[in-house]
């Protein structure tokens, strides 16, 4: 094993410039500014490797939802491997925590979810997905209904089905996708994509109109799915009005189309709602879940499904699909530790009851800021739109440049949030407490006049 103790800050970022290719980030940016090499964690906070503690405003990305440092985590872990290190689910077999975790998903979640197919990531879950709904329609004699339909600014992954049901440009000019048969609409996002006079709840409406015109003109035989996050995530906490959910929930039952709710950022205590469908009263056909399920402490994701898509499922004889590590024990014993101690401590009614009103309302504060357009979010999951002018709502030209330059001010204030194009995302661990809000919202103060600064509007 490495001692990091005993290599310096630049050998680090030098082997790292040599052999390590970074997910989402410019290789160019690397090689000039070097990586910031994090060598611990405590709590709510970060160590890099001079020594700087940086409060995690993102809870890794989107998943350490008990902080960091949690040993009943790791022995968890340490145990199960001990135990049963390893072993699969393709040969009728199965191990004792991937079984029990089965069932306490099943009472936990809300709704008629009842069964769990387990992977690593919210991206296979969601290629799952893709995968698993094309079959319930084959098997149900309507091989037509094969197309997506989800949102722009979605997210949904990084394997080449997830990256299509996402909405990122970007993303899709990678591989050349989206592959045939996903399409997109617009999202609830009222300050981009809102009408002149219009408010919030109008363009909610006319983004669930969206899904219903486009349903009439691909044709319902032809349509499969529409998958959603109950609040867009990476795509900069896009929250919907009230009326959004309800009648996107009303156009899919209308249309014989099933609803797949995308809960891999906002499971698990995010909202104040141990799932994003209690909140925003979504009855989904399967959801998508990852991230919190163990606080990020392995990999681990899982689709759940109703039974009645189950049972369509399990008529077809062998289910085709599957990965090395489905229900890995380890994964699954840290999972079933993660939910216990979630329950024991009240997590999710401490963020629904405390630590997310503060958190929404110091926040809110910020909306002051003569570069911030709006903030919007809903528990412990918020968002700082950052605008040219925020009367007229407009927008900065290049997108993107303006975010990525707060980023660096907000870490260089001691502070980790996430720029999506320039919108500043946060969301911290559940445990968060009062005081360390404070700190989030001061650093992000400070990171944010300095680039306002920069901008000549302070």
């Amino acid at each position: 094993m490495t001692n990091t103790a005993s290599t310096d800050t630049a050998t680090w970022q030098e082997i790292d410039r040599r052999h390590h290719v970074h997910p989402f980030v410019d290789p160019r940016i690397l090689a000039e500014k070097g990586t910031r090499v994090i060598v611990g964690a405590e709590g709510r906070h970060l160590i890099d490797s001079e020594g700087r503690r940086i409060l995690d405003a993102m809870a890794g990305l989107w998943c350490v939802n008990l902080g960091y440092g949690r040993e009943e985590l790791a022995r968890a872990a340490y145990d199960q491997m001990v135990e049963l290190p390893y072993y699969n689910t393709f040969f009728r077999t199965a191990s004792p925590p991937t079984i029990e975790l089965s069932r306490v998903l099943a009472e936990l979640t809300p709704g008629r979810i009842a069964h769990a197919f387990f992977s690593s990531s919210g991206s296979e879950a969601n290629d799952t997905i893709v995968r698993l709904v094309r079959r319930y329609w084959d098997l149900q004699g309507k091989p037509a209904k094969k197309t997506f339909i989800s949102r722009t600014y979605a997210y949904h992954g990084s394997t080449m089905a997830a990256a299509s049901l996402g909405g990122f440009e970007a993303m899709h000019a990678v591989g050349d996708l989206p592959l045939p048969g996903f399409e997109h609409i617009m999202p609830p996002y009222w300050f981009a994509m809102g009408e002149a006079g219009e408010t919030p709840k109008e363009t909610g409406a006319r983004a669930a109109k969206a899904l219903e015109d486009r349903i009439a003109e691909l044709g319902a035989d032809r349509v499969a799915a529409f998958i959603g996050e109950p609040v867009i995530g990476a795509g900069g906490v896009i929250v919907p009005p009230d009326n959004y959910w309800p009648e996107i929930q009303r156009i899919c039952r209308a249309n014989d189309i099933l609803l797949v709710c995308d809960e891999v950022i906002t499971g698990f205590g995010r909202t104040g709602e141990w799932f994003g469908a209690q909140k925003f009263g979504i009855d989904a056909d399967l959801m998508t879940i990852a991230k919190g399920l163990t606080s990020g402490y392995l990999p681990m994701s899982a689709v759940l499904m109703t039974d009645a898509v189950f049972d369509v499922l399990s008529g077809g004889g062998v289910i085709p699909h599957g990965y090395t590590y489905s229900g890995h024990p380890a994964a699954a014993a840290v999972a079933l530790e993660n939910i216990r101690l979630m329950k024991e401590e009240g997590v999710v009614e401490r963020v629904r009851e405390d630590t997310g009103p503060y958190f929404q309302a110091r926040l809110r504060e910020l909306a002051d800021h003569p570069l911030v357009g709006e903030v919007r979010g809903v528990g412990l999951l918020g968002s700082l739109e950052l605008s040219k002018d925020k009367a007229s709502r407009e927008l900065f030209d290049p997108v993107g440049q303006v975010g990525a330059l707060c980023h660096e001010h907000l870490y260089d204030e001691g502070v980790i949030f996430r720029s999506m194009r320039d919108v500043m995302c946060t969301s911290p661990p559940l445990t968060i407490t009062g005081e360390e809000i404070d700190e989030l919202v001061t650093k992000a103060r400070a990171g944010i006049d300095r680039t306002a600064r920069d901008l000549g509007m302070m």
